[in-house]
């Protein structure tokens, strides 16, 4: 640093100890005020233009990153050829259970659903006596219901995603 301060090329400036480079500011021609004011202009303009056209390259990156996650004309055919296909497949099928013969008669349905109501009966009374149990048991123990349960090993139709149907 202190060559290029003999060269004339850098300025150096001594306090106490210190010294301190700068660059040599006389090589430079002396600026006006109204050119001052022309380049702050010039380059206000110059910052509104980046910003626009900053603006449009992320709007233009948007439209591109959509076009890009759409599917292509080819994809687009093969996938109605295979909706088609799988419509087809599901008129055969619904042909094929209208020409059946062997349907399920008013009788047979109203049995089952009979069936279905009494099942549904016993296993909701069933479920309000083991939880009957469960908590007169919950009365003496030291613990929480869901450890108890996990010690018992027992499993509620809650842990099971199961819902009691409605009868």
């Amino acid at each position: 640093m202190e060559q290029l301060a003999l060269e004339g090329k850098i300025r150096q400036k001594i306090y106490g100890k210190q010294k301190i480079y700068f660059a040599d500011q006389s090589q430079f021609p002396e600026v006006k005020d109204a050119d001052l004011k022309a380049m702050d202009c010039q380059i206000s303009d110059l910052n509104t233009q980046v910003q626009s056209i900053t603006s449009s390259c992320r709007q233009l990156d948007t439209e591109l990153k959509e076009l890009n996650s759409s599917l292509t004309t080819e994809q687009i055919i093969s996938e109605i050829q295979d909706l088609k296909a799988e419509c087809a497949e599901y008129r055969a099928r619904l042909d094929k259970i209208k020409s059946a013969t062997n349907h399920v008669t008013p009788e047979e349905k109203e049995k089952v659903y009979k069936e279905r109501t009494v099942y549904v009966k016993e296993w909701k009374k069933r479920k309000r006596l083991a939880s009957d149990m469960i908590n007169a048991i919950l009365e003496g123990y030291p613990k929480s219901k869901k450890q108890f349960l996990e010690e018992a090993g027992v499993e509620t139709d809650e842990d099971c995603n199961v819902i009691v149907p409605s009868t």
